[in-house]
């Protein structure tokens, strides 16, 4: 799922002697020479010309200290080690009997509510549950770090300064929509929820599913998978396209020869991965067969992710769109996949 700015001075005296009070732990690691209560006034002097009240201001930033755990957790994210690893292994834990079950469930007990949000938004239901399935696996984990810590230390510690001191900014005012301080926990990275949204994306598209005047993405399936639709929606998605087909490829089809020639301007090894754009009749005539419902005009990528005589699929615009809730191939297949599961 991706997000601003920085700024100066403190008048809040009450703010002040909060974070002042503070015992300050000692750090490991700190991109930044300032104190943590010195760059929290910063923080506040700039939510408050983001017009941030003061209240949401005191309520998120009062007493708050930095987490070196949040700081390691940063530090310690994988890189590339050699060529990706197979699709395969990745698939049979994501795409497991157990979590298409739970979909299933999740499928009839929302009711005659998912189709009026299929037709409202024009995102499959499947895709939907197939998204709030893999990230929380529908809402058993959801992650019990402070939200407001957590962002506060990465801000501080300076590496992603912008990302984070926005999305910092963007909880207050959740807070100032109505959500409970209390309620603020996620993950250590700033996610929360059900769908594990970001704060910025929380305020630009989390809706209210189920007509009760609340975009209740902690606790509500209707909201839950309302706000995923809308950001599928915002984010592209074409109705009446599937994600992508599995393909028949023939054998000794030289699939380099159509390596795509493109560089992508967002997670280039992602989209790498894949071919060249085509119809799908193009492909039919190369001897590259669907094996799914698709129209001949769809333009599809090839990806054979573990290589020949493996599984092949050709990829919609609409694969693009789960691209944008997670950058990685290994997500956004698995979330077909579970979606195509789910709906048998």
């Amino acid at each position: 799922m991706t997000i601003r700015s920085a700024l100066r001075t403190l008048r809040f005296p009450v703010l002040a002697a909060a974070l002042v009070a503070v015992p300050m732990p000692a750090m490991q690691v700190s991109a930044q020479a300032e104190s943590f209560p010195d760059y929290l006034q910063e923080v506040a002097a700039h939510a408050r010309a983001a017009r941030v009240s003061e209240n949401a201001i005191t309520s998120v930033l009062a007493g708050l200290t930095p987490n070196q755990r949040v700081i390691d957790l940063d530090n310690t994210q994988p890189g590339s080690r050699g060529g990706p690893p197979a699709l395969a292994p990745y698939i049979a834990q994501h795409v497991a009997p157990s979590i298409v079950a739970r979909g299933r469930a999740q499928y009839t007990g929302l009711g005659s509510l998912l189709p009026q949000i299929e037709r409202r938004y024009g995102v499959p239901g499947p895709i939907l549950l197939a998204i709030w399935g893999h990230e929380t696996n529908y809402g058993s984990y959801v992650g019990d770090f402070d939200l407001a810590r957590s962002l506060a230390t990465l801000a501080w510690e300076g590496r992603r300064r912008d990302l984070f001191e926005g999305e910092l900014i963007a909880l207050m005012k959740m807070v100032d929509r109505g959500v409970p301080r209390s309620q603020l926990k996620g993950s250590w990275a700033g996610a929360f929820g059900y769908p594990q949204f970001l704060p910025s994306v929380y305020l630009r598209l989390a809706v209210d599913g189920d007509g009760d005047g609340r975009a209740n993405i902690f606790s509500s399936p209707a909201d839950t998978v309302a706000s995923i639709a809308n950001y599928f929606r915002d984010a592209g998605w074409r109705p009446g396209q599937p994600w992508g087909v599995r393909a028949a490829v023939p054998a000794g089809f030289n699939v380099p020869a159509y390596a795509s020639k493109l560089s992508s301007p967002t997670c280039p090894q992602v989209h790498a991965r894949h071919s060249q754009w085509k119809t799908i009749s193009q492909w039919r005539a190369l001897g590259v067969t669907p094996l799914g419902a698709v129209g001949g005009d769809v333009l599809t990528s090839l990806f054979q992710p573990d290589g020949p005589g493996t599984p092949a699929y050709l990829l919609t615009g609409n694969y693009r769109v789960i691209l944008q809730y997670n950058c990685s191939n290994y997500y956004a297949m698995s979330v077909g996949l579970l979606a195509d599961e789910i709906a048998r």
